[in-house]
This record gives structure tokens, sequence and C-alpha cells, in this order.
């Protein structure tokens, strides 16, 4: 192979990439999963030491796990999403408790907000799902304020959830030129996105564990609501279908760790403070 096709790296077309993610979060209802990580969005609000007043942007918010916990803790909230469906969840979930959030769709490679606007920038399992990494980080960087503090929660790429990503990778190619999100699962990663940004990044393994009837029950609760699982099946027929099927079972299978019929299975995250510089 001669040096100029070893050096040949496929150019991503985030554009494109980004209207298909945003038709695969659109399809579904990914609300009656995220409903179910709402621990996580508790935990990394105690990780961040949120104060009662603080002004805090949730980014890819989903139906509202990270913004709830923020809003519970009487701070200023504001929550993002480019899913339209998922923020009127986040907001009939707000006004069931009473609370005060501004819900707004808003692209997390764009941002409608000036620079240095919120005391807090924070993501669950969200950001780290956008096609541009690089435009993401220095996105979450720019509007949080100089000695502001940005939270995340990243699945790792070791993780079950990373492993079923990278399943339905070996099913259908993912898009040229674009990182594995479970790229942001790893503190490597994170400083070199956030370099020159920061004065320390703090990152703790956590695992949340999801709680189904049974293997059987996960994946069709997955396939049924949540997007990209959604998109994978739909994208498939036949032999092919039955086969991405199969490799779910045998993975799901051999981390379930309920011993019984029912589904108990960890999911490493990766817990993450940045203190802005």
């Amino acid at each position: 192979m001669s040096a100029v096709d070893s050096s040949f790296s496929p150019v991503a077309d985030f554009a494109a990439v980004k209207v298909r993610q945003q038709a695969a979060w659109s399809t579904g209802n990914y609300a009656v999963v995220g409903t179910t990580l709402q621990i996580v969005g508790e935990t990394l609000c105690e990780a961040l030491d949120l104060r009662a007043g603080s002004s805090v942007l949730d980014v890819a918010a989903g139906n509202g796990n990270a913004t709830l916990a923020a809003a519970r803790r009487w701070c200023d909230v504001t929550s993002t999403d480019y899913v339209a469906s998922l923020l009127d969840a986040g907001r009939a979930r707000a006004q069931a408790e009473g609370l005060s959030v501004k819900f707004q769709e808003a692209d997390a490679e764009a941002l409608p907000y000036a620079d240095a606007s919120f005391d807090i920038v924070m993501s669950t399992f969200g950001v780290m799902f956008t096609p541009d990494q690089a435009k993401a980080a220095a996105e979450l960087a720019r509007v949080c304020k100089p000695g502001g503090r940005i939270g995340l929660a990243n699945w790792t790429p070791d993780s079950f959830i990373g492993q079923v990503f990278k399943t339905i990778a070996k099913h259908i190619p993912p898009s040229a030129g674009v990182a594995s999100p479970a790229l942001w699962g790893t503190k490597a990663r994170l400083e070199t996105l956030f370099e020159g940004k920061t004065r320390k990044i703090v990152a703790n393994s956590r695992h949340f564990t999801f709680r189904y009837r049974s293997p059987e029950h996960f994946v069709e609760v997955f396939r049924t609501f949540y997007g990209p699982v959604n998109k994978a099946f739909g994208a498939l027929e036949g032999e092919r279908q039955a086969a991405l099927l199969d490799d779910l079972m045998t993975l799901i299978k051999s981390r379930n760790r309920s011993g019984d019929a029912t589904l108990v299975l960890p999911s490493e995250y990766l817990e993450v403070v940045v203190e802005r510089s």
C-alpha cells in the first residue's frame, strides 16, 4: 500500500449524519427507556455539587432526567434537545412535579446562547452521540462560565451499551469518518476534546443496572422504543435481522447476573466533572 493510500481517512458528512441521527432518535419513544435512567441524573447533580440558584443548561437532555434532578435542587434550568417530542415529555414531567424549567429546541453543536451563559452545563448519555465531537465539546465549554463546571455521563466502550452499538455496527456499518460515541467514555478522549479549556477533569467509573422482566423483554422495549435499535432492525430483513437479534441476545445473556428469568444487567459509564478554566 502506498503512503497516500495508508494516510487516507474518510471525510465525514456531519450534516447528513446528523439528519439520520435526528430521525433515529425521533423514532419510537426514547422517553420509555430514558425514564428508567433517572438515577444517573440524580447522581451527576450530586457529583457536580449543585447549589440552589445556579444557572444550569442540560444539553441533549432527552426527556429530562438531569433537567429534573437539577430543578429539584432549586437551580434555574434550561433543558435542550433537537427532538421536540422528547422536550414535550420533559415538560410534562416538570409540570407534574410543579418544577419551573425552560425548554428549548437546540443543536448541541450550535447552542443558541452567548459565551459564558451558564454556571453548569451537563449532559447524560446525550452529547456523546453528536457526530462532530470536537464541535460539541467546544460548544459545551463556550457557554460555560469561567470557573463553572461541565458534567457528563457517557457509556464506556466496554460497557454493555457500548457493546450493543458495536454489535449493531457488525450488521450495519457506521457512517464513514464518524468517531464512536463511546470514546466520550474514555478520559483520554475527554482530555483531547477539552484541551486548553479546563483546569481539571475528574472521571469516575459508575454502573447503571438495567432491570427488565427478561432478556426478551429488554430487546422488545429497545427494539420498539430506542431509536437506534429500532432503526437497526428496520434496516434489516429476514436472516440478517435474525442474525442481529441472535447476537444481541448472546451479548445480553452473557452479562445478565440475575440468576433467574429476569434481567439484571450492569452497564458501566463514566461520570465526568470538568472544571472550566
